[in-house]
């Protein structure tokens, strides 16, 4: 999230090289497709999109994240450190617990979003987007200089595996191998415990991007393989089956969950994405974009919205919205966009001017040509059961 994969150690300098997880060998023997994400050679798909989505919803899905970049800060001032060098109050989470935040430049532009683990007093586990693997790493190392603490990348010794949907505590309560240290029922959404697969650290979190009740398993390199062909048996009876990129990012579209490059980049403030609340204002330490925080962005700055649509024609990302069917120029422009599964409607989500930003604003999208109506509601689109 090892085997005969071909260069699971690859630099991350050199995008001409191609990389793959130290799954490489499992997603070959089960069928995928793969596809380039930030160097990596990933599977796309082992079935059908529809198939993996659908059975994430339905009974559980299982996901190599391995190309995730892990980044471990230790140190007396860890705590410190990170409330500087990111938009939330790292220093305040309680042992392993885990918090989204994000990583801004100064002038409160989005580098990256991230989550944070801390796993130890003076310990935290920083998880950055695979594409921002280098722009991530370079800014937490050049904003630990003033601070007693060690920023170390361990991206490329560390797999990544999730499990997510209605079955996924049923499939990891049932992994031969796996030995927690605690009570899997009783943890909480954004916590993790610490546990052991064949001898082997393992840090289990109560997290993940589907909108499904799930877990994300870090591990060792070596144990990775065995732990996913553990977890394939584990979930044969409860009718878990692998799933992949394309199916992940129809889930967290339904989920209203922002990807970076789409919804996220350097020139976005948290605010238009509907993340202020991330930003934490209140707290003591001066932070990197602080100051362009607080002004803010314009009045007239676009701001995220959620788009259904009728019928089949969905919009996609960069498909451009006008005011009316008839208007000449572009008011906005759709960042994600599918067909959902799900709800078996058109979704997307989109940047507009406050102006037709309002709930139930109707705006058009031009679908290849043709301009298709659509309607402003709130995110997220679906929302699971509890």
């Amino acid at each position: 999230m090892t085997s005969s994969s071909p260069d699971t150690t690859a630099s991350h300098d050199s995008a001409a090289t191609e990389r793959f997880s130290p799954l490489h060998a499992a997603h070959v023997a089960a069928g995928a497709s793969f596809t380039d994400f930030a160097g990596w050679q990933m599977p796309v798909r082992y079935s059908s999109d529809l198939a993996e989505h659908h059975a994430v919803r339905k009974a559980a899905g299982l996901f190599d994240l391995s190309h995730m970049a892990e980044i471990r800060v230790s140190g007396p001032q860890a705590g410190e450190f990170l409330d500087h060098a990111l938009a939330g109050q790292l220093s305040a989470i309680d042992l392993m617990q885990a918090k989204y935040s994000l990583l801004l430049n100064s002038r409160g532009g989005i580098i990256d979003d991230l989550v944070v683990y801390r796993t130890g007093e003076s310990e935290f586990l920083v998880v950055a987007n695979a594409g921002n693997h280098d722009q991530a790493l370079e800014a937490l190392t050049s904003r630990s200089a003033r601070f007693d603490v060690t920023v170390t990348d361990e991206s490329d010794d560390t797999a990544l595996i999730a499990v997510q949907g209605p079955n996924a505590l049923a499939i990891v309560q049932a992994t031969t191998a796996l030995s927690t240290h605690a009570d899997l029922v009783s943890l909480r959404y954004y916590r993790a415990i610490t546990a052991t697969f064949n001898g082997a650290p393992v840090l289990i979190a109560r997290t993940g991007y589907t909108g499904e009740d799930g877990f994300e398993l870090y591990l060792p390199n070596a144990q990775a393989l065995d732990l996913w062909d553990a977890l394939v048996i584990a979930g044969a009876p409860h009718d878990l089956v692998p799933a992949g990129l394309a199916s992940r990012d129809t889930l967290r579209l339904e989920a209203g969950m922002p990807l970076y490059g789409h919804e996220l980049t350097t020139s976005t403030y948290p605010a238009q994405a509907g993340l202020g609340r991330v930003v934490n204002l209140a707290k003591p330490t001066d932070f990197v974009g602080r100051t362009a925080s607080e002004e803010g962005p314009s009045g007239d700055a676009p701001v995220l919205v959620g788009l259904v649509s009728a019928g089949k024609r969905a919009g996609r990302a960069g498909y451009e919205i006008f005011r009316s069917p008839d208007a000449t120029e572009a008011e906005g422009v759709i960042t994600s966009g599918a067909l959902s599964p799900t709800l078996g409607y058109p979704i997307a989500m989109a940047y507009l001017p406050p102006a037709l930003a309002r709930l139930d604003t109707e705006v058009f999208i031009d679908v290849r040509g043709t301009r298709a109506p659509a309607t402003v509601i709130a995110l997220p689109f679906y929302k699971r059961r509890k």
